[in-house]
């Protein structure tokens, strides 16, 4: 009898217990986003931001998106929206829309790194993350004082999906990325009532290019979205400032005063003197009145002027001059990488040169491997990871989340180093008396070269009175160096409130 009773348990509980999970199957089914049911999570919270207490509500959602002409839904776009609640908030408040770039990044970096309520807290000499746990910690610098925040992940990255019919080329590509993510943005102004909001855009890297293409988008017809600012991190307009040919001699100008930056960083300039601000104002001078003039001389440049210009760009480089020769005063910034400490088997990282990396640690090139992303995307992941389950609350949804993918499907509209969307934002500001630009650029950063971006501000007829330049002392992630960050914010913030 004893043997029976106990097979007779064993029976009921496994009966129980597959009739308890499937209940909870049903449940989470229910739960579930779905084209019908988009995932929708809202949290209150209260922080300390800039000395001031501070009330918001969060909300993490999927927002379906629609074919215009047949009204069929064609995607999914993820987005966070931070709303303050409390003494400060109102229907016109400022609102600020935020992404990065890639093409095909998730708005991780921007989102953990600058403007959300928590930050991944890095080493501030350029080393290696490591592995979990990760350290994160409350944002006191984020503006959230002063603005209200969405961050975007744009179709294909983070949770955002193509979805019906569309396979994605609707979205992809410059012209059509601002076509989707403009839709998302007047979506969410109308939805939310901030229309009378002042209105801002924040992006990084080819964020900087979606930025700008927006402006085009939402300022170039009579449905005017009109903005009161836009704020771009590591800029990139126009993609031939990065050109390098013996026809292209722009991306050598763009890039050498990066070179030397980075080789003043690694002590490899010959004559460390002064602020790095002085040497850069040096090597800027040369760069567009030797520099320049040597390149278009090509073979004709004379003997006694070759030379000339070889000494200096050993100076301000540290490249030997056997190498210089031999390149015929051209340098690639990925041969320039493997070259500055080849003696040493190192190489410094594109995004960031602060970073190094020994050749001998499982690669011999660094073309296909950079230190400085490897150096911080575990710490990213992770903490976005951890935020969104823990602070955001979102459950239940079950694909992976996209930080990075997708650059090779993007439809550059021809080549990659013509996309230019700078006279699109000149455009802007012609016809916005109230558009201004504020740029961060960082010394370091051999990805969007502080000197390109000078290169295209100067061109297309920018209002200059209306542009802020600011620069410093780190790579293309300008926020994982604190001190950095600190400036950044309260400049972004000063930025916000002379409006």
């Amino acid at each position: 009898m004893k043997f029976v009773l106990k097979v007779s348990l064993c029976v009921v509980f496994v009966i129980t217990s597959a009739v308890a999970q499937e209940r909870e199957g049903r449940r989470e089914a229910q739960n579930m986003p779905t084209p019908e049911n988009p995932a929708k999570f809202v949290t209150e919270h209260q922080m300390r931001i800039n000395g001031e207490n501070i009330s918001y509500t969060a909300t993490a959602q999927e927002t379906l998106m629609y074919d215009e002409k047949t009204d069929e839904v064609t995607g999914m776009i993820w987005n966070v929206s931070y709303i303050r609640t409390d003494s400060g908030a109102g229907e016109n408040r400022p609102v600020t829309f935020i992404f990065n770039g890639g093409p095909g990044s998730s708005s991780v970096w921007l989102h953990m790194g600058v403007f959300g309520p928590k930050r991944v807290v890095l080493d501030d000499n350029a080393t290696d993350d490591g592995a979990a746990p990760f350290d994160l910690q409350d944002n006191p610098t984020s503006i959230l004082d002063v603005t209200d925040m969405v961050v975007i992940d744009p179709i294909g990255v983070g949770y955002s999906r193509t979805l019906g019919k569309s396979t994605g080329r609707d979205a992809w590509g410059v012209e059509q990325d601002a076509k989707s993510v403009g839709s998302f943005i007047y979506r969410w102004l109308t939805e939310n009532n901030r229309w009378q909001s002042p209105k801002y855009l924040a992006g990084e890297s080819y964020g900087t290019t979606r930025a700008a293409a927006l402006i085009g988008e939402l300022e170039g017809g009579w449905t005017d979205v009109a903005f009161n600012g836009v704020i771009l991190i590591s800029a990139v307009l126009d993609f031939n400032s990065r050109q390098m040919a013996d026809s292209h001699i722009e991306g050598y100008l763009a890039y050498l005063p990066t070179m030397a930056a980075t080789s003043w960083y690694h002590d490899r300039v010959t004559d460390k003197m002064g602020s790095i601000e002085e040497f850069l104002a040096e090597v800027r001078d040369f760069t567009i009145n030797e520099y320049a003039p040597a390149l278009l001389h090509g073979s004709a440049l004379a003997p006694e002027k070759r030379e000339e210009i070889i000494d200096k760009l050993n100076a301000y480089t540290g490249l030997s001059k056997q190498y210089l020769e031999n390149s015929d005063l051209k340098v690639t910034p990925d041969h320039y990488r493997s070259e500055l400490m080849r003696n040493e088997r190192k190489a410094v990282g594109r995004l960031d040169g602060r970073y190094i990396i020994n050749e001998r640690s499982g690669t011999n090139t660094t073309y296909s491997y950079d230190p400085s992303a490897a150096g911080i995307d575990a710490a990213y992941t992770a903490a976005l990871m951890h935020y969104m389950a823990n602070d955001l609350e979102v459950s239940g949804i079950r694909r992976e989340y996209n930080i990075l993918g997708g650059i090779g499907r993007w439809d550059w509209q021809g080549q990659r180093s013509d996309a230019n969307v700078a006279p699109l934002l000149a455009q802007g500001q012609a016809e916005n008396k109230d558009l201004r630009i504020y740029v961060s650029n960082g010394y370091y950063d051999m990805a969007t070269p502080f000197h390109g971006t000078e290169m295209t501000f100067n061109l297309y007829g920018f209002d200059k009175s209306r542009i802020e330049m600011s620069y410093f002392e780190v790579g293309h992630m300008i926020y994982i160096h604190e001190p950095s960050l600190l400036r950044m914010n309260e400049e972004m913030r000063n930025f916000i409130l002379a409006d």
